[in-house]
This record gives C-alpha cells, structure tokens and sequence, in this order.
C-alpha cells in the first residue's frame, strides 16, 4: 500500500521505514490504512485525495511543507466527503485537543 505513494505523495522514510515526528502522525496514517483496509475507501482513492491536498499547498505557496498536515487534511476531506465526519464538530473536537495544556497526552 505503502507502495502506491511515490514522489512527493510518499510518506517520509529512513532505511525503508516510515518515520513520524509525533505520535498522532503514526495514529493518523494507521487510522487511513485501517479504514482504507476495512473498506470504507480505496488506497487510490485516498492518494487522490492526498495529491490534492499537496496540489492545494503548493498553489498557495505558504509555509513549509509539512507531509502529515497534507496526510491529516486530505483524510479529513475524505472522511467528510464520505459523509463519516462533519467538519464543523470535527473543527470543534480538534480544537478542544490543541487547547489542552503541552505535555497532555493526546
């Protein structure tokens, strides 16, 4: 699965291995491959999707690039499309997590 993502799309690797900066970015890839897995959407679908959200950052021009921010919002555009999550009470729930004092675990 993994595979599918190349270019600028494909996760960030080391010696063949994903690498996450945070620990929600592992949870957020592993969130995709397991609703991708259980049927909800196809792995291609998804890269669409994520391709997009690339596409988006890069006709913006701000900010660095930022894999898993593009990885987060394009399951996020997916799971809302889908019609799995809205994105006023999903904006909510996030901001309630990025309001919890540092060091909280998430």
């Amino acid at each position: 699965m993994i595979s599918d993502l190349d270019g600028i799309e494909q996760p960030p690797m080391a010696n063949g291995e994903l690498v996450f900066d945070a620990p929600w970015q592992g949870r957020v890839f592993g969130m995709a491959r397991a609703l991708s897995e259980a049927g909800l959407y196809s792995w291609d679908e998804f890269r669409e999707y994520l391709i997009e959200a690339i596409a988006g950052w890069e006709r913006e021009g701000e900010g660095d690039y930022a894999y898993y921010d593009h990885f987060l919002a394009a399951l996020e555009s997916l799971l809302a499309d889908k019609g799995v999550v809205s994105p006023g009470p999903l904006e909510a729930r996030c901001s309630e997590f990025r309001n919890r004092p540092h060091g909280h675990d998430h």
